[in-house]
């Protein structure tokens, strides 16, 4: 086994009397990382058995819809604008790099004179009456803002999301000291930013973004705020159908399920599959095709597919389209087929709405869609444990779950930012690795199909943050507590995969913990695919 570096966040801190701004150095770790205890809290409990993992390539530089997330999710985005040379612009940008000077001075006066008033000017050493004190925060921020100029792209970032973070719980009365300084470090942070450039500058482009909708407003208002601009139908399935193609993701957890779907089912002649996801329906195209060629003749075999009226925009058409398609796919291959659309959000569904049958063998799927589902610490109904508790009084033979492996439900908004940056990094970095930088459908993919996610966790709140992910430890407390038990994954669901990921870089990579199959990007987890029952 490989020991790889771990990338440990700079959480920026800013010590008595000593500008020099410190960040935590790294730490070595041998697995896929999701990330570093501090950021969790109590509702969202890491695993503390984290798989193995030995990285092809090193440690990383790092560390909805989107990859995961199907065509028609629930997230909202600005409207992210871009000048002719794919440079990212926002609604300050354009301005030189004097003009970019004078507002940074501009701040760092306000702070002086107008918040922190003419004693700054002659002590903020950060003692009193000889007993040390920390420094107030807007003396850290005076501190940032004058080593502003050198720092990093992401150092700015982390150092302008935590100065947000702390305005937000400053009396009315000092808030405008907080923005004052964020918006200083967002002018600046607006040049360093790309939509065509590396994976960093094309990050920072969408979380500037985020970090700026979250200064605009909070909570629902957010979503009033935001420019969204929809791609037409078309566009949205080109972008997705690219995503589908350069990163594994998706094929991740079709051939996962399908795999354990169809092993759970070998011996049944009548099937019935209930999909929390469906989309374009295109898992199922296999799983019949694969079907059809049993021994002994294909079983009978009914979908129902779960699906919002948001993803009718990108199929062009509502739940009779998927039908049909399947339909027409199981008739080339002779097996007996039925097909039952439930267009309603996942949060809607009830037991009659499954339309369940006696004599059935029953599976169930949920690809990336139950972190949509909110839970307890936004709504009391928490319709993320009810559909759970719900599947499993159907008594299903097999339940599976793929999900993304980060922390973003209930963590405080910088822990938030924090796990973001990371995971997204790595994520961008992987799709940079199979496009060029310029590519004009990659800049469009993953401005309509991975910003608004970024957008939404980092600038929304309540109900209007449908982005809530969590790590595998804590989906298996919920299933346990749900009453479903693990199911073993059987060695050729990792065959399969690995076969699968012989067409992408040879930085993506597989891991097992805990009955869970991990994919990850370096040494950082990226997803999680496990079975139920």
């Amino acid at each position: 086994m490989q020991q790889t570096d771990q990338y440990a966040f700079s959480t920026f801190q800013v010590r008595n009397n000593d500008s020099t701004i410190t960040k935590k150095e790294q730490v070595t770790e041998v697995s896929f990382q999701t990330y570093t205890e501090q950021f969790f809290t109590l509702e969202s409990t890491p695993a503390t058995d984290y798989p193995n993992y030995s990285s092809p390539s090193g440690a990383s530089v790092s560390s909805n819809r989107s990859p995961f997330s199907p065509p028609g999710s629930h997230s909202c985005a600005s409207d992210l604008r871009h000048t002719p040379d794919n440079t990212y612009s926002s609604p300050l940008s354009g301005s030189s790099g004097a003009e970019d000077e004078n507002k940074l001075l501009h701040a760092l006066w306000v702070l002086r004179h107008e918040l922190l008033g003419p004693e700054s000017e002659t002590d903020d050493s950060g003692f009193y009456n000889g007993i040390a004190s920390q420094p107030s925060p807007f003396t850290r921020y005076n501190k940032i803002l004058e080593m502003a100029h050198h720092m990093d792209l992401k150092q700015l970032l982390i150092a302008c999301a935590e100065i947000l973070s702390e305005g937000e719980t400053l009396p009315l009365s000092d808030q405008q000291v907080a923005i004052s300084a964020a918006e200083a470090l967002m002018d600046i942070i607006e040049k360093m930013v790309s939509v065509s450039g590396e994976p960093a500058q094309r990050l920072g482009a969408y979380v500037l973004e985020g970090l700026r909708a979250r200064l605009i407003s909070s909570g629902s208002i957010i979503y009033k705020k935001l420019k969204c601009k929809e791609p037409t139908g078309s566009e949205l399935m080109s972008y997705m159908h690219m995503l589908y193609q350069i990163c594994p993701y998706y094929k991740f957890a079709y051939m996962s399920a399908n795999i354990v779907i169809g092993e759970a089912m070998e011996n049944e002649n009548r099937i019935h599959v209930i999909d929390f996801q469906i989309a374009q329906g295109s898992q199922w195209v296999s799983f019949i095709q694969a079907l059809s060629r049993r021994p002994g003749g294909p079983p009978h075999i009914r979908i129902t597919g779960v699906d919002d009226s948001q993803s009718a925009q990108a199929r062009g058409g509502g739940l009779e389209v998927v039908g049909k398609r399947l339909a027409q796919v199981a008739e080339s291959c002779g097996v007996r087929f039925e097909f039952h659309g439930a267009a309603m959000s996942g949060c809607q569904v009830e037991l009659e709405n499954l339309r369940i049958r006696p004599g059935e063998a029953l599976a169930v799927n949920f690809p990336y869609i139950l972190h949509h589902m909110p839970d307890e610490s936004v709504s009391t109904t928490n319709h993320r444990d009810r559909l759970l508790r719900l599947v499993k009084s159907l008594s299903p033979k097999v339940m599976t779950l793929v999900e993304q492996e980060s922390n973003t439900n209930t963590s405080t908004f910088f822990q938030r930012f924090c796990e973001t940056l990371d995971y997204y990094t790595a994520m961008f970095e992987s799709i940079d690795a199979a496009r060029a930088r310029d590519d004009r459908t990659r800049i469009s993919a993953e401005e309509n199909c991975v910003a608004r996610d970024v957008v939404n966790i980092l600038a929304c709140e309540g109900i209007d943050r449908v982005e809530r992910h969590e790590l595998f430890g804590k989906w298996r407390v919920r299933l346990t507590m749900a009453g479903f038990a693990p199911v073993q994954l059987g060695p050729s669901v990792r065959v399969a995969i690995e076969d699968m990921l012989k067409e992408y870089s040879s930085n993506f990579g597989l891991a097992e913990s805990n009955g869970a199959l991990y994919l990850g990007w370096k040494n950082r987890a990226l997803a999680t695919s496990s079975a139920w029952r």
